[in-house]
């Protein structure tokens, strides 16, 4: 299994240079780059060309664009600027390599049956395959474990993927998540490992389900999230690819970015190696 590192977990302490910097030195093989913030930031002084030069030339690669936000149950202007965006996204994607596009399900007040949230997601996720299909890059479902988010349980997810049916479209499972809206590990067992892309590793403090904010999210193995029991499933089922640490604390962000990105690998390996090899550099 290899290691990756969320840019999240350094959102507020560092940027695209540093987190590279950083990360190539404490032996990282990928990074998932947000394209929300860190990427815009580090295009205002240089290149694209630039960027894969350094990935061409450091063991680190990239492994995901993060993200691509809100794609389901949009008007038709928003659809329309779904579309646009990811496309953008297929260009950039190419010329550096990245692997996965993350797909963020819609965030809302608004009740909508789950019967209109299924469909809306199997069609925009559709036709986001057929424009990624000929680039190579593959689109990674997340789904978000907060009551407000239209798709927040990994069986609700899996079900869409697989109505979906198509080989570059998989989920991120990330254990935050899986445990914040409390989704079904029986769901997890039955699912084929190869459906899901990237896994996303964190903790969190024991809040109830429903209650869960990202800032309550904690270095892995210093929580309340049941992983030992997501990692062994996901060992059983067949899962084997990256796993990505993935932080949004605020007090982490006031350490040095350096001291984060280490500590992060360590928490890491620590709970990853009682399941996997992870042989970083």
């Amino acid at each position: 299994m290899k290691l990756c590192f969320n840019q999240a977990t350094t959102l507020e302490n560092s940027n695209l240079i540093k987190d590279l910097e950083y990360c190539d030195k404490h032996g990282y093989d990928y990074i998932e780059i947000r394209t929300m913030d860190k990427l815009p930031e580090y295009l205002q002084e240089k290149s694209i060309d630039e960027l894969a030069e350094f990935f061409n030339t450091h063991h680190i690669k990239p492994l995901a664009f993060n993200a691509l936000v809100f794609f389901n149950n949009r008007d038709e202007a928003g659809y329309n600027e779904i579309i646009n965006e990811f496309k953008g996204m297929m260009e950039t994607a190419t010329k550096l390599g990245v692997k996965y596009v993350v797909a963020v399900p819609l965030v809302t007040e608004q009740k909508i049956l789950k019967q209109d949230i299924k469909k809306s997601c199997v069609e925009v996720l559709t036709e986001l395959s057929d424009i990624a299909e000929p680039y190579g890059v593959k689109i990674a479902v997340e789904f978000v474990g907060h009551p407000q988010c239209t798709v927040n349980t990994f069986g609700q997810a899996y079900d869409i993927v697989e109505t979906v049916n198509r080989e570059n479209v998989g989920l991120v499972l990330d254990c935050f998540h899986f445990h914040a809206m409390g989704s079904d590990l029986n769901d997890l067992k039955k699912a084929d490992g190869s459906k899901i892309f990237i896994l996303h590793i964190d903790d969190t403090e024991d809040f109830p389900i429903g209650f869960l904010t990202d800032e309550d999210r904690v270095w892995p193995g210093l929580g309340a999230i049941d992983l030992d029991s997501i990692l062994s499933t996901l060992k059983e089922i067949g899962y084997s690819d990256v796993v990505s640490v993935e932080l949004f604390r605020p007090e982490y962000y006031k350490l040095d970015a350096e001291e984060a990105i280490k500590t992060a690998k360590e928490t890491t390996l620590k709970v990853m190696s009682k399941y996997y090899d992870l042989q970083t550099v």
